[in-house]
């Protein structure tokens, strides 16, 4: 196991109290651990999310200094955290599935890691959809109708993307991929170059600043699914949920938004040691309506942390092992199932 890079600091204080029923992490008066944490690209809501987060957890988590890492995109942090580049990473449960199944973006991946992720820390749930001119959104009956069209469906290594052509291919949508600058999204949507672009939103309420910034130079709706595909979607294992249209800068056309979820978190490895990944998710539990005023997209944790761990390792159990920290929390917050004993990473 490759040791995390520790430095001197002098005069700072020792960390606090143990754990009720666990030993207590010391860390010496004079040393503060380093962790590289990556994250996606500036611009990002994956970015937004993990500097706000590293904005308490570097004040509240004594013997920590965490420094932002952004990438590419969340796979650049898996791939670089199983290379030993970085100490912790942005991963999701369709990167996870991905991982576990040699296929996809990790196709031929697994032979080369140096260690396996494990599963840390849920932070909140993203959702995908689609938005296409508001000028042609009566044209449109669902999806499928962008059969042959191009379409952005996000930057080529990102998570959203990956979760948006899964469901996409599901109903044989059949369209162009277009890869574009996150800046130029809006202005190509209203110019034709492309016929529509990823929509998606963290925790069911906050939309990527890129997307906000997209409408200022656009007349954006967002294109729901039918509802014949909308049921050819929930029959392959995928959910949909409802968002609320106010929670975008304009008017985009709907009532509802009805988009695809899947599960995201900031994880760190092994080399972080049980108890101080549970006093991690004590500091952010015990701040959590402070990192949803700062980002929306903290909300359910703030609603209710434990039942979004439990549903972000219900999502991944049999794909990526569970760090033993995260399993003593979820225990002792009643949200653990024993099922997932032989799950916990040593």
């Amino acid at each position: 196991m490759k040791r995390l890079t520790v430095s001197t600091v002098a005069g700072l204080a020792v960390a606090g109290a143990a754990l009720a029923g666990q030993p207590g992490s010391a860390v010496a008066q004079d040393e503060v651990t380093e962790l590289r944490w990556a994250t996606s690209s500036v611009g990002s809501a994956g970015h937004r999310a993990k500097v706000n987060l590293m904005a308490v957890l570097n004040r509240e988590l004594d013997g920590y200094n965490i420094t932002v890492m952004p990438t590419a995109g969340a796979i650049a942090t898996i791939r670089g955290y199983a290379m030993g580049q970085f100490d912790g990473y942005y991963g999701a449960s369709i990167a996870f599935w991905e991982l576990s199944e040699d296929s996809g973006r990790f196709q031929g991946f697994r032979d080369e890691m140096e260690r396996a992720p494990v599963q840390s820390f849920w932070a909140y749930t993203m959702e995908v959809g689609l938005a296409v001119r508001a000028r042609d959104h009566d044209s449109y009956d669902g999806w499928r109708d962008l059969s042959g069209s191009p379409v952005f469906t996000g930057p080529a290594p990102w998570d959203v993307r990956a979760q948006l052509e899964r469901a996409m291919n599901t109903l044989e949508v059949g369209h162009e991929y277009r890869e574009l600058d996150l800046g130029l999204a809006g202005a190509s949507l209203d110019d034709g170059t492309i016929d529509a672009f990823i929509a998606y939103t963290g925790a069911e309420t906050a939309p990527a600043p890129w997307i906000t910034e997209a409408e200022m130079s656009v007349e954006m709706a967002i294109l729901n699914p039918s509802e014949e595909e909308a049921e050819i979607l929930r029959e392959a294992g995928m959910e949909l949920v409802s968002i609320d249209p106010g929670n975008f800068q304009t008017d985009v056309g709907v009532d509802e938004a009805h988009f695809v979820p899947f599960f995201y978190g900031f994880h760190v490895g092994l080399d972080v040691p049980a108890e101080d990944v549970y006093r991690m998710l004590t500091v952010i539990e015990e701040h959590a309506d402070e990192l949803t005023s700062a980002d929306a997209i903290f909300a359910q944790l703030a609603d209710d942390m434990p039942e979004i761990q439990r549903r972000g390792v219900e999502s991944s159990a049999d794909t990526v092992e569970i760090h033993p920290g995260l399993a003593q929390y979820m225990r002792d917050r009643d949200v653990w199932d024993s099922a997932w004993d032989d799950r916990i990473a040593e």
